[in-house]
């Protein structure tokens, strides 16, 4: 019996023949993703845009026009985006600033909304002045930066070239994906939302090394001379390893949601960027970093034919 034969019943569906179809999946959500996030652009927080937040314990029911009157009141002259409702009993509000608020005039704030809603009332801010911001944002650049090549590196070691390739090209997509569907929906997008980023580069890397290295221990058993074969290889790698994928971010998955669900608003946007990004970089390690480096090979086995064979002296 072939080796092809006595892999047969591993594979379910066959991923890398349809991986066109995947392609065109991933292109298609990349470029409304991109259109969205030039059109809308992206609901930067307080962290990377100068300016105030505002938390607000208000701790019995209000109504946010009230809050926002007494803003305009306390605050003058002021731009601040539109209050909102949170907290399992909705008694809390938040809103932001554009620019920096001195702190006698947040006092003095506090002040009219204790008088309207009693003594327990409280707040929380977070300031940021320009040159913090700029310079949050550099470093939040060059953490994501630095943490792509530096898996490059480790991938093109470890593997060869063309994993390494494949790698950063759905790590790409793994982390333009959360960012594409936060400027859909205006989500906040914060320190915890790059902290985020940085968690799902190394929960789908290590799913995309699993996934990889399976391909490189069949490529020493299972023989591999023509496009078929290594489809047919691939295609066992990927079913091999399913179950431990699916398992493992299962797993995550569902710590993510009951975060998400039970977990408090500061946190939220975090669990929301797992949440997106580990179904994105599920999705990529098995239908776009596999399949890419099929492709890449599939070029590389094409080239290897055209070359003229070496000539006798």
């Amino acid at each position: 019996m072939s080796s092809k034969r006595q892999h047969e019943d591993v594979i379910k569906f066959d991923i890398v023949k349809n991986r066109r179809k995947f392609y065109m999946l991933s292109a298609t959500i990349l470029i409304v993703g991109l259109i969205c996030m030039l059109v809308m652009g992206l609901n930067l927080g307080v962290d990377f845009k100068s300016g105030t937040r505002l938390d607000i314990y208000v701790g019995k029911e209000f109504q946010t026009a009230d809050i926002e009157n007494i803003i305009k009141e306390n605050v003058p002259d002021t731009v601040f985006t539109p209050v909102t409702k949170y907290g399992d009993k909705q008694d809390q509000a938040q809103t932001r600033f554009d620019h920096t608020i001195p702190a006698d005039q947040l006092q003095k704030l506090e002040g009219a909304l204790k008088a309207k809603y009693g003594e327990q009332v409280s707040k929380q801010e977070a300031t940021v002045d320009p040159s913090i911001a700029r310079e949050l944002v550099q470093k939040a650049a060059i953490a994501v930066a630095v943490a792509g090549i530096g898996i490059i590196i480790y991938i093109a070691i470890r593997f060869q070239f063309l994993f390494g390739i494949a790698c950063i090209i759905g790590l790409i997509h793994d982390v333009f994906i959360p960012i594409a569907l936060f400027s859909v929906f205006r989500l906040e997008v914060d320190l915890t939302f790059i902290a985020a980023i940085l968690t799902i580069v190394g929960y789908s890397i290590n799913d995309t090394i699993v996934i990889f290295d399976r391909i490189r221990e069949n490529l020493r058993t299972m023989k591999s001379k023509t496009v078929e074969d290594l489809e047919h290889l691939v295609n066992v790698s990927l079913w091999q390893t399913m179950r431990r994928s699916v398992f493992t971010v299962g797993t995550v998955f569902l710590t993510a949601v009951a975060i998400a669900v039970l977990g408090s608003e500061s946190i939220r946007n975090f669990s929301l960027a797992l949440i997106f990004g580990l179904v994105s970089g599920t999705y990529s390690s098995i239908f776009v970093a596999a399949q890419v480096w099929v492709t890449l090979k599939k070029r590389e086995l094409a080239k290897k034919r055209l070359s003229p064979a070496p000539t006798e002296s």
